[in-house]
């Protein structure tokens, strides 16, 4: 598949691994091109330019506006959301009780396929891609069953293994999830290369 990554971070770097890894075609689109070409395996453009039919943002939440302005539609496109929209000053999450970060993505870019998906997955554990040799699990949510079908397909051929676990409204638990994972680090002592597997 060819896959567009918006954002050149750690998570577009763990990403990227895995999709390159698998044999597919990833392009990172940077503001810092500098920095995006560090990323092994890809082809680096400028933001704003053409993306393909699945698109990761691997930026904070806080940006989507930013990035719908940016592009200016993703009319029939893919997207996959991976963020963790967290208040940092507080260590909660911003969508209301019964809301999710995911949904949010979804009203503002309503033109596009939104799932969710590698919220939960730690960037370090997917440059390396395991844990402890385990396979990681990436829980997957979205409204559009083929949409999900083709996220679902990219991560499988990619070493990974994907959890489909519903709407895209399921969201809101796998962003819960996330927070969790976030605040326990110092606690389980693992300098940020833990996993939520389901195990049997």
């Amino acid at each position: 598949m060819n896959v567009t990554i918006i954002g050149s971070g750690n998570m577009a770097k763990g990403i990227a691994a895995r999709f390159v890894g698998g044999g597919h075609t990833v392009t990172i689109h940077a503001q810092d091109e500098e920095k995006a070409k560090e990323i092994e395996g890809v082809r680096v453009v400028a933001v704003g330019s053409e993306t393909d039919e699945i698109v990761v943002l691997a930026t904070p939440y806080t940006e989507v506006e930013n990035i719908a302005k940016s592009y200016g539609g993703f009319a029939g496109k893919v997207v996959i959301d991976i963020s963790n929209p967290v208040d940092f000053n507080t260590f909660e999450l911003l969508p209301k009780p019964g809301e999710s970060g995911a949904q949010h993505v979804a009203d503002v870019l309503s033109d596009a396929k939104v799932v969710k998906a590698f919220n939960t997955t730690l960037a370090g554990a997917l440059v390396a891609g395991e844990v402890e040799g385990k396979q990681l699990d990436v829980f997957v949510a979205g409204d559009d069953d083929e949409a999900k079908s083709a996220v679902k397909e990219l991560i499988n051929t990619s070493s990974l293994r994907a959890i489909d676990v519903g709407p895209l409204s399921e969201s809101r638990h796998l962003e819960g999830f996330g927070l969790i994972q976030m605040k326990i680090q110092d606690q389980i002592g693992t300098n940020w290369m833990s996993a939520l597997k389901f195990l049997g």
